[in-house]
Parts: structure tokens; sequence; C-alpha cells
């Protein structure tokens, strides 16, 4: 299994997935290819459809300037291949002087089929859950950050101190902006507008969700607007993970030091996910990107309040069942609707999961490998429509009548 560094990784949104992937993969091709006068980059499925309103265009047009690059948004369909798959082309005086296919995993990540280029190596000789808890009880291991320490070694914790300032800088960012996102849906942002009301006490549970709503809300609104977050595992779910966090330390009181040990933990359920299942909505819908990141950040609370491992493996999996079958329907392509609104859904279901692992993981019967499969095979079961296309949900419903609420 690979490095937790691979699930957190610091740039500018909207997508990990269809800006950050592309966006390596043009610096590769570009660097492969010196003797290039211009590009032609074609882009297939979830790319190719929903590439304009993630800006995979231009970044791609960006990263290869200054010389001109064509862009091809392919309606062809490549069986076998990643629904974001990608084909670099390299011209001379007109003339083809180098190829190469990239597929964009998520998360950031890049795969060229064929090939080892641009993978990193295994850090984890562990590839289940179940592996990792007979490892950890045969070295009389506590907690899953204590693994990390172990198997990375004690220079991770500048990497996720890095990382967890970044994702505390997002939410201060975000709750300070207002106006409008970009992309045409006329989107306001709502963070800063959310931690702003009068809250009535009487009415149980929202104070919390306030707080909770309002971080995640600022972190995925700095996202759709372009801001510098961490993905979480994805850019699209980026919110979920540092809302949960940021509320456990103000209201826990713990250190900057505690809570990266909380990201340690949900690393690793976020890296045997990608590895044994997906973190692509295009791949799997955005159970595989929202069910992911809420695993995350209920694996994460569960190790701050001190729960032990089979709890933390508890509160993940709760987490991952409950958003099985999650369709990604982004309506115009855009991180937007109904993103932001998932990531403090999330949040607040990531907070009830690890509750739930408190008092019952004693009686479970569903361990957080088989619920991972489980996703796997939801995901690539469901229908293209419903994965990161913009062809079917509420995607579909909106661009058939063009406003919010239309009736069919």
């Amino acid at each position: 299994m690979k490095s937790i560094r691979e699930i957190y990784k610091i740039g500018k949104g909207p997508s990990s997935s269809h800006t950050m992937g592309p966006e390596r993969a043009s610096h590769l091709f570009k660097n492969q290819h010196p003797e290039a006068d211009s590009f032609r980059v074609i882009l297939y499925g979830s790319l190719s459809k929903t590439g304009v309103g993630h800006g995979t265009d231009r970044v791609v047009r960006e990263v290869l300037a200054p010389l001109p690059t064509e862009i091809v948004f392919s309606k062809e369909k490549l069986p076998g291949s990643h629904p974001n798959t990608m084909d670099f082309i390299a011209l001379k005086d007109g003339l083809q002087t180098g190829f190469l296919r990239v597929e964009s995993i998520g998360g950031g990540d890049i795969r060229v089929p064929g090939s080892a280029l641009a993978e990193t190596e295994d850090v984890y000789p562990e590839n289940s859950f179940a592996e990792i808890a007979d490892f950890c009880k045969w070295r009389y291991i506590n907690t899953l950050s204590e693994y990390v320490e172990m198997t990375e070694g004690e220079e991770i914790w500048d990497y996720l101190m890095e990382v967890w300032m970044v994702m505390k800088q997002a939410i201060a960012d975000g709750l300070e902006a207002e106006g409008t996102l970009p992309g045409g849906l006329n989107v306001q942002r709502k963070a800063k507008f959310l931690m702003e009301q009068s809250v009535p006490h009487h009415i149980p549970g929202l104070v919390e969700f306030q707080k909770i709503a309002a971080y995640a809300y600022a972190v995925a609104e700095q996202n759709a607007g372009n801001g510098t977050i961490v993905t979480a595992p994805t850019c699209g779910a980026c919110g979920v993970l540092p809302a949960v966090l940021k509320y456990a330390q103000d209201t826990h009181g713990f250190t900057d030091e505690q809570v990266i040990r909380g990201l340690a933990t949900a690393g690793i359920i976020g890296s045997l996910t990608k590895r044994n299942a997906s973190i692509s909505g295009a791949e799997c819908g955005c159970q595989a990107e929202i069910g992911t990141a809420c695993s995350m950040a209920a694996a994460a609370l569960a190790e701050l309040c001190g729960q032990n491992l089979d709890q933390v493996e508890y509160a993940a999996e709760v987490a991952m069942e409950h958003h099985l079958g999650l369709t990604c329907d982004p309506i115009c392509g855009l991180v937007q609707i109904p993103c932001i609104e998932r990531n403090a859904v999330a949040a607040m279901r990531a907070m009830n999961a690890c509750n739930l692992s408190y008092f019952l993981t004693g009686s479970r019967n569903i361990s957080y490998d088989m619920v991972c499969r489980a996703m796997k095979e939801t995901g690539l079961n469901l229908s293209h429509q419903y994965k990161e296309t913009s062809e079917g949900g509420l995607a579909r419903i909106y661009s058939r009548r063009g406003n919010v609420g239309s009736p069919d």
C-alpha cells in the first residue's frame, strides 16, 4: 500500500481527477518531448463530458504553454480503460513525435497503462484492515497513528502538520470569502453566512451543526473557487475531514500535534480504500469520494477520542456503509451542486458513525474490508450516467428544466 502522502495532496481545486491529475500528466509529457512545437490532447469519458466545468482544458493548456495545444473532447468509448483517460500527442512540423496514454485515477494520481511510470513505491506491506489489525495486535500497537509512524518514520509528522495548517487556512479563508462561485451557476458562497447566524440554543444539535457545516462549506467553497486545499481523499470531498477535526479541536481542546494523529489514522483508511476499491467519482460514483472522506473523518475522530482499533474500524465501516450507492451527478460538471452541501452532511454523518462505534462495536457483523469491497462492486455496476458524467440525476434534471426545483 502507498504512503498516506498520496492521499493528502496540497493544491488548487476544483477537481483532483480533472485538474490535478491532468496537470501532473501534462508536466510529465511536456518534459518527455522538448522537441515538440505543438501538442494535441484527447479527453475521453468523464474528462471529455465534464472537462470544461472542471477546468481540464484550462489547466492542460496552462502547463503546455507557450506551445499551441489542441484539446479534443472525444465521444469515443475506450473499453477496459479508466473513465478518466487522456491521450497526449507531441507534434513537430505537423508530424507526430510522441504519444502517451494516461489515466487520472483520482486524488490527483495518474497511471500509465502497462508502465510503472509516474507511480510511487509501496510503503506498507499490509493491504487490508484485517492485515493491519493483525500486525498491530502482534506488535502491541494500539493505534493506527502509531502504525503509521512505525512504517513511515517520524518525518511523516512534519508533512501532516503542513497538511493540517493548509486545511485550517482553507477554513479561515472560506469563512471570510463572499460572492459568487465561478462557473455560471450563480452559486453564492454560504460559509460565512452560516457562521454568522444567531442560533437558538433550545434546538438540539443546531449549534454543533452550524459550526461543522460552516467549516465544511468553507473548504468546499474554496475548492470550487480554485483556492488552495488538501485532497482528503479528493478535491470534491475535501471539506469533510477538516470540518470534523477543526470542530473536535474547538470543542475538546486537542492540540495540533494530537490532531495530526487523527490525520494519520484517516490517511490509512483513505489509502486502503484507494487500493482496494476507488476514490474516483468517475469510476465508482460519489460513494468513492464523499463515502471515503466520511470514513476517514469518522476514523480520525475515533482515534482522537481514545477509541480502540476495533472501534476505529467500525466507525469507518459505518460511515462508508451508509454512503453505498451514492451517485456522482454534478450539475454542469461543476464541483458545486450537490458537492458542497454533501461535504457538510457527510461531516455530520462522520460524527454519528464515531458515536455509534463507541456503543456497538462488539455487536458488529461487517468489517471495513467487506464494505470497501461492496463499495467497489456497487460503483462498477452503477450506470455511467451516475458517475461524474453529468448525464443523470440532478445534472440531467437541471439541464432539462434549466432551473432548480422544476417538477418532472
